[in-house]
């Protein structure tokens, strides 16, 4: 038994080693990463970066939904995010109205990267995700479906103080919309004078009905919580762009 014992040693003695050795080279090998992500210099493109903050414009890569987030939880790095892509995003005074409604990060809208909007107060966060999705989804889908951009997204506004409604009526819960946690689009005016709404041209021409169904799935991308004509009548002539929720789509 005891000679057993001894036989086992050096090979314990070995495992510990590598592993040991496993450990420090790993170790190692993260402080350089760190190095590499840190200096100014950095030869790894910003929105491959994850320490570097958003870039509305940039492409989209698997880094981009944590600079997203990052940006949406710090309302500075959000304003800076949307001024550096030319959003018009004018600050106002946090809203506070009862327990339940108010918006914090608040500001006037009326221009995101491509398109217009007419002025509408919402958060800095939901304003950074509605500005992703235009840029990188509503104005190729125009480009390919409708052969022209588009110069202003249609809206029916993000901030109400309500409780959410549902086919069955009025529920307990408060709405989104209550924080300016959503925006609702109801279509978009073209820069060659053609006016898509959802209520008129969700089935239409097939351009147009490529174009709209695009567009809703792309918003999918950028919100935690999107409805639209193909969930209920509630929503026939809008999409419900939420950015809180469990990843429903429909």
């Amino acid at each position: 038994m005891e000679e057993e014992t001894k036989k086992r040693r050096p090979f314990l003695q070995r495992a510990a080693l590598f592993l040991l050795s496993s450990v420090l080279s790993l170790a190692l090998l993260g402080l350089v990463a760190l190095w590499v992500l840190l200096r100014p210099d950095s030869v790894l493109p910003d929105h491959w970066n994850p320490t570097r903050p958003l870039s509305i414009t940039a492409p989209v890569t698997p880094v981009t939904r944590w600079q997203l987030r990052m940006a949406t939880r710090d309302e500075a790095v959000c304003r800076d995010v949307l001024a550096r892509a030319g959003v018009v995003f004018s600050q106002m005074e946090p809203l506070t109205s009862g327990d339940h409604c108010g918006i914090s990060q608040r500001g006037s809208l009326s221009s995101l990267v491509g398109a217009q909007l007419s002025p509408v107060e919402t958060r800095c966060a939901t304003a950074l995700r509605l500005a992703m999705w235009e840029h990188h989804d509503v104005q190729p889908a125009a480009h390919q479906h409708l052969g022209t951009d588009v110069a202003q997204l249609l809206h029916i506004g993000s901030y109400n103080c309500r409780k959410m409604r549902t086919a069955r009526g009025t529920e307990n819960a408060w709405s989104s919309h209550a924080t300016a946690g959503a925006f609702d689009i109801t279509g978009a005016l073209l820069s060659d004078g053609r006016r898509l709404t959802l209520l008129r041209n969700w089935n239409g021409t097939p351009e147009e009905a490529a174009f709209l169904r695009q567009i809703w799935r792309g918003s999918c991308t950028w919100f935690r919580l999107v409805l639209g004509p193909e969930y209920n009548r509630l929503h026939a002539d809008h999409f419900h762009l939420q950015a809180n929720g469990w990843g429903f789509c429909r």
